[in-house]
């Protein structure tokens, strides 16, 4: 589980509930070593008998909850976090 020292934070930015997953998740290990089998860190798909499976943002935005909105920031931007307020993290 998270620290308790973040939790404030994370509910305060509605992230509480993706710090909290698979906690009643059983994993079936089977299955998760299949998975990495068909992996191809190359391409960063799954080859399937079926075909190709791609795993994209809004897979991920749907699975998790996570509200996806606005341009991506990957990297350091130059900014120093301000303040959260409605989920989102104001900048300076």
């Amino acid at each position: 589980p998270p620290s308790p020292l973040i939790e404030n934070y994370l509910r305060e930015a509605s992230f509480w509930h993706v710090a909290t997953i698979g906690r009643r998740c059983k994993l079936n290990p089977k299955l998760i070593s299949a998975l990495i089998e068909r992996w191809r860190l190359e391409t960063h798909t799954f080859h399937l008998s079926c075909g190709e499976c791609t795993i994209i943002l809004e897979d991920v935005q749907l699975q998790l909850g996570l509200l996806v909105d606005g341009s991506a920031l990957t990297g350091w931007a130059g900014y120093e976090i301000h303040s959260w307020s409605q989920g989102r993290i104001l900048l300076k």
